[in-house]
Parts: structure tokens; C-alpha cells; sequence
């Protein structure tokens, strides 16, 4: 007949694992904020299991050895009138703890070495696309579809610029999450992404694809996905790569088949519109408009929409030698960046309609007044003759 310190015991210890079950329970339906999610593809769901089967082998590890120990501590207390036993090493014992660890590790080494092979498993693509990280965009090409593109943030810069200002303007609901131009995927196709960066360390992070993989300069990195659902997936650069790297976020838009047909159509057409328009001569009033539309989408993170800057770090451009000076200077830092500064190069990131529209905002706006125009045809020319 057990004694009533053990009843006791046995209680608390069967109340605890009771307590956990129930939670487990509970917990199924809904997903807790603060806890992974299963994700919408093959491998985010595996993640996800592995993650969940790790916790609750831990739990019921801990849930026995506190159970056991807080059970010793209050059957054998002192003033109950236990004596402590005196002993030396046990070799079975010492066997027993060593063997125990290694087959509680086996248990997890199985499931996790099937996931690593699932995620590593990139072979039998239908579509590639190689994902190039800039400070602070993401470029998107389409191999072998003549599709590429930048995607930038698209939330108004002064709904998350407020320093300053006194009321702040209202927040949509994925503050932060928009993107200009999205990555369009099909549903049901092999994904592979290759995936590098131009400048500095990024990291292409999409939770509930279950991707998340680092784009080092210099290097490409293979990852995958394939997506059976349709929807707008939200993800974010999780790599620390700048003053605005809280600004770079990631949109994946899964459709049917037929629809991203249609969209590889459109994106076609309109990087033949670019090509056709980089042969024309374009007016002032169209290179001002295009032009400060480009400004605001890739230099006013650093230049300040008013072209004021941030001195020292991110120099004025309003009133400055630069964009007064000579125009084949401010060509060259353009097109070509700056070492040692933040000043990016975006001959690559830029056709040649943007370069000569922003380039000629910038000689043009905030009293600069220069009177130059820029064509398409003069970054061509400027290009070559480098």
C-alpha cells in the first residue's frame, strides 16, 4: 500500500501531465501567434511537425524529470525523517543515463535528416528564378522567360517616415509587407530559387512557403518551393543589411496556371514597351514625371524626397556639385556607384528610360534648374564609351 506522501505525489505528477495533454489538445485548432506555423507547402508542414514533435518529446522529458525530482524532494524531505543514502558510482547507472540521451537523440535524427533532404531536394524544376538582393530591393528573373524586375516597397513613405510629425498618417493592414511589383508563381509547379546578393548579406525569408535562405555577394544559394494553393504570401529580408533594412519586404503571388501565362505575357510586353522606349526622345515634362517617379521609388531612402539628404552619410543633392556640376559626373556616379559609400551602382538595376528621366530630375529639381535633359540614347552612348 502506497503512503500517502507517494499518493500525493502521484497526484501532482498525473495532474501535470493531464494539464499538458488538455493544452495539447486545445492548442490544435488554432495555431498560437508566438509559435511556428504549419505554412502552405509540403516542407513548411514537415517543419512544422518536426518542430512540434521536438516539443513535446522535450515536454514529456521534462514533464518526468521535474515530476521525479519534486517527488524525491517532498517524500524524502527531512522532516519526514529520511536520512540520505550513502553510495558510490553505479556502472549500470552511469551506462543507463549515457544510452538513454543517445536513443532520445536517434528519435529526432530520423524525421530531421528526412526534412533536410526535402528541403535541399531542388531537382526536376519547372521554372527557375534567380532572386538577387540589393540594398534595399529584391530582383527577380525569370531564367529562360526573358522576365526580370525589381520589387520595392510600395507603403508611402510618409505613413512609415514620421520623425517629427505630430499625427501620425493611418496604416493599411500589411504596413510594411507592400511591394511595387510581386513574385508571381504558378500553383502546383517545382519552384527552384537561386538565390545571391549584389551589395551586402540578405536573407529571402517567406514563412509560410517554409524558404528562408541567405543572399551572400559572390555566391548562389539553391532553395525550392511548390505552392498547391493560391493566395498572397507575405515574407521580409531576416538578414541585417542596412539603415533600411526593416524596408525590404517580400510579396509571392501564387496563381493557376492560366493566369500566370497571362502575366509572363504581359511582362514581355512590357519590357519590349522599355526597349521600344529607349530609342525615342522624350520630352522635359516626360523625363521630369518619369523621372521623380523613379527618385521616389530608389534614391529618397537615402536622399530625402526633398533631396535634402542625411549629411554626412547620404549627402544633399539639391544645390550640390553633383547635380550642377558636370553632367558626365553625375553619370558615372549613377550608373557606377561610389566605392566605400552606400551609393549603389544601378547601371544594373535601371534601363536606360529611368536612368535618363531621374538623372535629369535630379539637375532639375529643388532649384537645381540646369536645364539639362537627359536621353535614353546619351546613357547608351556614355555606357559604350566606357
Amino acid at each position: 500500500m502506497l503512503s500517502e506522501s507517494r499518493r500525493r505525489g502521484t497526484r501532482v505528477l498525473a495532474g501535470i501531465m493531464l494539464a499538458c495533454a488538455v493544452h495539447a489538445q486545445a492548442s490544435e485548432p488554432a495555431h498560437s501567434s508566438i509559435n511556428l506555423s504549419p505554412g502552405v507547402t509540403t516542407v513548411s508542414q514537415a517543419i512544422y511537425d518536426l518542430h512540434m514533435y521536438t516539443l513535446w518529446v522535450c515536454v514529456a522529458i521534462g514533464v518526468v524529470v521535474f515530476g521525479v525530482m519534486f517527488w524525491s524532494i517532498f517524500a524524502h524531505r527531512k522532516s519526514k525523517g529520511a536520512v540520505a543514502s550513502s553510495f558510490h558510482e553505479s556502472t549500470s547507472l552511469e551506462i543507463a543515463w549515457t544510452i538513454a540521451p543517445f536513443l532520445i537523440l536517434l528519435t529526432f535524427a530520423a524525421p530531421a535528416t528526412n526534412t533536410l533532404l526535402s528541403i535541399y531536394d531542388a531537382d526536376e524544376a519547372e521554372l527557375d528564378v534567380m532572386i538577387t538582393g540589393y540594398q534595399w530591393k529584391w530582383k527577380y528573373e525569370y531564367l529562360d522567360q526573358g522576365v526580370a524586375f525589381f520589387s520595392s516597397l510600395s507603403t508611402p513613405r510618409e505613413s512609415w517616415d514620421t520623425i517629427g510629425v505630430q499625427q501620425v498618417p493611418p496604416r493599411g493592414e500589411n504596413y510594411l509587407l507592400e511591394v511595387d511589383e510581386p513574385l508571381v508563381l504558378p500553383a502546383g509547379k517545382k519552384v527552384r530559387f537561386l538565390v545571391t546578393a549584389a551589395d551586402v548579406i540578405h536573407s529571402w525569408w517567406v514563412p509560410q512557403l517554409g524558404v528562408k535562405k541567405d543572399a551572400i555577394p559572390g555566391f548562389i544559394n539553391e532553395t525550392w518551393t511548390r505552392v498547391e494553393r493560391t493566395g498572397t504570401y507575405r515574407g521580409q529580408c531576416a538578414e541585417l543589411c542596412g539603415k533600411d533594412h526593416g524596408f525590404m519586404p517580400i510579396v509571392v503571388e501564387v496563381v493557376d496556371e492560366q493566369q500566370f501565362a497571362s502575366w509572363l505575357g504581359e511582362r514581355r510586353a512590357r519590357a519590349e514597351q522599355e526597349r521600344v522606349l529607349a530609342a525615342q526622345t522624350l520630352t522635359m515634362d516626360e523625363l521630369m514625371q518619369r523621372g521623380e517617379a523613379v527618385y521616389t521609388r530608389s534614391c529618397a531612402a537615402c536622399h530625402q524626397p526633398n533631396g535634402e539628404g542625411v549629411p554626412p552619410a547620404f549627402p544633399a543633392l539639391k544645390g550640390s556639385a553633383i547635380a550642377t556640376g558636370p553632367l558626365e559626373q553625375h553619370l558615372d556616379i549613377v550608373l557606377n556607384g561610389k566605392a566605400g559609400t552606400a551609393m549603389a551602382a544601378f547601371a544594373a538595376q535601371l534601363g536606360h528610360a529611368d536612368l535618363a528621366a531621374v538623372i535629369t530630375y535630379e539637375r532639375n529639381a529643388w532649384g537645381n534648374d540646369t536645364g539639362d535633359m537627359v536621353q535614353p540614347s546619351d546613357v547608351a552612348r556614355f555606357e559604350q564609351s566606357e
